[in-house]
């Protein structure tokens, strides 16, 4: 039995003995740790779990399930490019305090009809009430197009998706989701959170974490990028050296 069902086993049977007042979200990830090595093509992540009754038991009622897939947050400059006298130069520009750098929802069904605006906006249930807080003063109707801008550029990176059918419920207990990391995802630790939601309000949810992590050389360069600057330079200039000589070498042979 693999190592995530295990745990989901467990989890349920505490939560069998336990009990509680609440409805109980129990969730799991099959990958809790990424590596990211030499040819990594990106990673395929099932999210499941349970969600039951205040008694332990089956749900007697029908639970919309939202997953919200979040990576580490960043600083991001995004800048406007038009064409004039016939070049294409930066014209305005804005950064983004705290954006996401990786971002995927999966729902049982379209967000909008599942909760209004205003509750999709405070949990974040998509990429249309995704909150990125832009630095300094900016005008709101430019604010929603550098948004817009930046969200269309990280959709067409693979890094930001949703998928409004994504989300499977078996028996009313059980569901699942799939939700793809690609091979430029940023290393650190993303964080998968469930919502479980009746009625247009959000029940219960719960928070399970991915690690992604670079190994092997890869790992290597990133910690003597972060650590040793100056032998990160000089091998990176040694190995430019040896391929210009081996070019080199190579044409003369021609």
């Amino acid at each position: 039995m693999p190592v995530g069902a295990k745990r989901l086993l467990t989890l349920l049977a505490c939560t069998l003995l336990l009990g509680a007042r609440d409805p109980i979200l129990v969730p799991e990830i099959s990958q809790h740790d990424v590596q990211v090595r030499q040819g990594f093509t990106g990673a395929d992540l099932l999210l499941f779990g349970a969600i039951l009754s205040p008694e332990g038991s089956r749900a007697a009622q029908d639970y919309d399930i939202v997953v919200v897939l979040e990576g580490p947050v960043q600083s991001i400059v995004l800048r406007e490019k038009q064409k004039i006298a016939g070049m294409w130069i930066n014209a305005d520009s804005t950064e983004f305090r705290s954006a996401p750098s990786f971002f995927a929802v999966a729902s049982s069904r379209p967000v909008a009809k599942i909760v209004d605006d205003k509750t999709a906006a405070i949990y974040e249930l998509g990429l249309k009430w995704l909150q990125l807080s832009p630095i300094g003063v900016i005008e709101p109707a430019e604010q929603r197009r550098f948004s817009a801008g930046l969200v269309d550029l990280m959709r067409r990176q693979s890094l930001y998706a949703e998928d409004e059918r994504g989300v499977k419920i078996s028996g009313q207990v059980l569901y699942q989701a799939r939700i793809r990391l690609p091979s430029n995802v940023q290393t650190g630790t993303y964080t998968a959170e469930t919502f479980a939601i009746r009625g247009g309000k959000v029940v219960t949810s719960a928070i399970t974490r991915v690690d992604v992590s670079k190994q092997g050389f890869e790992r290597f360069v990133a910690v003597q990028a972060d650590e040793n600057g100056w032998m990160y330079g000089l091998f990176a200039m040694l190995i430019s050296v040896g391929m210009g000589w081996i070019a080199g070498r190579l044409f003369a042979l021609v």
